[in-house]
């Protein structure tokens, strides 16, 4: 792994240590490694007995490197995975716990705090299991919201933005029932969320003129009125109104014509009007991919775009895709936000 280094490396959080986040961070590593890659250096905060299990479980060459201050990553990287030592736990793979949740959740403030206070170029956040971390008093619907929090970002302004290497999404409502999606759409909120993500992608993305499309909520965008009639009264005036704005914005369009090849050619983010509107194509075409990306936030911040998957850790098959493109994407978005 050569190359010039940047000033500052990314943090890695550990996620549930009883997930699959341990083996596919050090696979992950491991990957660089033989690829002979210039990576961005990275460090794993807390961890270390955990890291050296999963990485010895999966047969991988992924020495582990102590290290007391982020900014020995750079030297230490060379060597191996470097790793924030003090917080550790018990390897468990497949069965959670409290004081693997306690792990990860003393994981996620620490490496949150290094990005806060400049240590680090970024956050790369490894899966974690809600209601485990509720448990230990973790009061928030998820990581996004106590980014949001800690960061003194609107919990509205945190944008969640799933992206591949042919297609961003961004679910305008996320985590509410369906029949509840109707009700939730608003002009204030396409107009609030679009701002954010064209300001995200020139930002973090280096795209000068974001080109945005705007999905409908109804079978052929209502259809004149037939099938609803959101797309006329709340969606095309709030693209009308971005338009004015000087938004590069096409919409309404309908959900089944959104992702086709030349669609999704078209346009450099596509903002749905519920979860898996937007989640469903994204995994279709790019699971192994995805990345999630928080727009909104002072800070950078990525993850991989699943959970724990406590059924298959420590069984040796999850796959790192998705780990090592929410490092390289985290990079990426340090870089522009560097240059900018």
């Amino acid at each position: 792994m050569n190359g010039a280094a940047p000033a500052f490396p990314l943090a890695i959080s550990l996620g549930d240590p009883a997930g699959i986040g341990p083996e596919i961070i050090c696979a992950s590593y491991d990957r660089l490694r033989r690829e002979g890659a210039a990576a961005h250096p990275f460090f794993v905060v807390g961890g270390l007995e955990v890291l050296r299990a999963a990485a010895e479980m999966r047969g991988l060459d992924c020495p582990l490197v102590p290290i007391a201050e982020a900014h020995e990553t750079e030297f230490a990287f060379h060597a191996g995975l470097p790793v924030l030592a003090g917080l550790d736990a018990p390897y468990t793979p497949g069965t959670p716990s409290a004081q693997g949740a306690q792990l990860a959740l003393s994981s996620l403030q620490w490496a949150t705090r290094q990005a806060l206070d400049g240590e680090a170029a970024g956050l790369v956040t490894a899966p974690v299991a809600k209601a485990e971390l509720a448990q230990v008093g973790f009061n928030h619907p998820g990581q996004t919201e106590y980014l949001a929090d800690v960061c003194g970002v609107d919990p509205r302004d945190a944008v969640m933005m799933l992206a591949g290497p042919s297609l961003r999404t961004v679910p305008l409502t996320v985590h509410v029932a369906l029949a509840e999606v109707p009700r939730l759409v608003s002009q204030d909120l396409i107009l609030r969320k679009a701002r954010i993500v064209a300001a995200g992608l020139q930002r973090d993305f280096g795209i000068e003129r974001p080109r945005l499309a705007i999905a409908a909520l109804n079978p052929h965008a209502g259809e004149g009125g037939k099938f609803g009639d959101e797309e006329a009264r709340i969606i095309a005036p709030a693209i009308a109104a971005l338009r004015t704005e000087g938004f590069d914005v096409t919409g309404p369009v309908p959900g089944d014509a959104l992702f086709l090849p030349r669609a999704r050619a078209g346009y450099d983010a596509a903002l749905c009007m519920y979860h898996d509107q937007a989640l469903i194509p994204l995994k279709a075409l790019e699971f192994d991919e995805g990345v999630n990306v928080t727009l909104g936030l002072p800070i950078v911040r990525t993850s991989p775009d699943h959970g724990t998957a406590f059924d298959i850790a420590g069984r040796n098959v999850a796959d790192p895709g998705a780990m090592l493109a929410a490092i390289r994407m985290a990079a990426a978005m340090a870089a522009a936000r560097q240059r900018g």
